[in-house]
């Protein structure tokens, strides 16, 4: 048994699963690691990292500023939202736009350069929050996937435009069935002078923008959930079944098998990818040389999990994260978070 204290010394290591039923069969375990705690060393290991688990998936906040519009003049602010699930309902995602004329200035008999931007943005959220006419329930509205607020009171002022977290999709009343479903909403945001364009699924990069949309915080997805480790099993472990039995009524996978992920439980998992310990073991051939993965998840937070990473510090040195969680979310309060902004094409 590895610990901390004895595995840097060793030639290699396996990572082995344990069984409670041991009928017929050993433990699954992989092929040799060769660990490499310093510099310099010869190991068979190509990559490691840790991915730490984040249930709770931020949603995309996009601020628009700088707004160039003239008193009475007419604008259109176009949105397109897409996920898996939403651009199988739409082509090219949900594209929907509002148009509203700026609010008057009373100017006397100067033209007027600057709009009330507060009273603009204050007409577009009405805009935008108006529910979709109808009873079909086709018939989506703004508010579905967006929240909708105004940040400020002068001509800085900011049409702050958040996506809703997205619903849980309904899960299949088979147990067997793959229980891990996931998806991700993002979306872009135009404003430009004049009537919503004809081409409104294109929103041509010709158009006449009088605002700077920016995106603020980032959509991701969530990881580590107890969901996303079980399918993971039926991936990679269920067609090593405890008594060498295979159930054929699903086809994807192997339902006869020991599952050791715990309802509502987050976990970071641990991604080791390594050659053959032996390179002689290699041989000429027409063919690709492959390597090997091992993912271990281990609850977050818990005494194995340190057990686990001052292990594997030990044996491979330094662990690098893969991945850093989003601390901050829309809400449906008046509280907005600030984080860094991006100027990427595609959230």
């Amino acid at each position: 048994m590895a610990t901390a204290a004895n595995i840097a010394a060793s030639a290699y290591f396996y990572v082995a699963q344990g069984r409670t039923n041991t009928y017929l069969q050993g433990s699954k375990r992989s092929d040799k690691i060769k660990g490499c705690p310093t510099a310099n060393c010869n190991s068979n290991v190509t990559d490691f990292y840790k991915v730490s688990g984040c249930p709770t998936a931020a949603t995309q906040v996009t601020d628009v500023s700088n707004w160039t519009v003239k008193c009475g003049d007419i604008v259109t602010l176009t949105l397109r939202a897409h996920s898996s699930y939403i651009d199988t309902l739409y082509f090219n995602g949900f594209t929907r736009s509002v148009t509203v004329q700026a609010p008057c200035c009373d100017c006397g008999g100067d033209p007027c350069t600057d709009v009330d931007v507060p009273a603009l943005i204050d007409k577009f959220i009405f805009q935008l929050e108006l529910q979709a006419p109808g009873n079909n329930p086709d018939n989506i509205s703004f508010n579905t996937f967006y929240q909708f607020q105004r940040i400020g009171n002068d001509a800085n002022a900011i049409l702050r435009i958040s996506g809703k977290p997205l619903t849980k999709y309904g899960q299949p009343c088979d147990v067997a069935a793959f229980p891990f479903e996931y998806d991700r909403m993002w979306f872009r945001t135009f404003v430009y002078s004049g009537p919503a364009t004809t081409a409104d699924f294109i929103v041509a990069d010709r158009c006449n923008f009088v605002a700077e949309p920016v995106v603020t915080q980032r959509a991701s997805y969530a990881s580590g959930q107890s969901a996303e480790i079980q399918q993971l099993e039926k991936n990679f472990y269920s067609y090593q079944a405890g008594y060498l039995k295979h159930l054929y009524r699903m086809a994807g996978y192997n339902e006869n098998f020991e599952s050791w992920v715990t309802a509502n439980t987050t976990y970071d998992t641990y991604y080791i990818k390594f050659n053959e310990y032996n390179k002689s073991e290699y041989q000429w051939g027409d063919y690709i040389m492959e390597d090997s993965t091992v993912i271990i998840a281990v609850e977050q937070g818990s005494g194995a999990a340190t057990t686990v990473s001052n292990i594997l510090t030990a044996a491979l040195g330094t662990i690098p994260g893969n991945n850093t969680c989003e601390t901050t979310t829309s809400t449906t309060t008046t509280v907005w978070p600030s984080t860094t902004t991006t100027s990427t094409l595609i959230p």
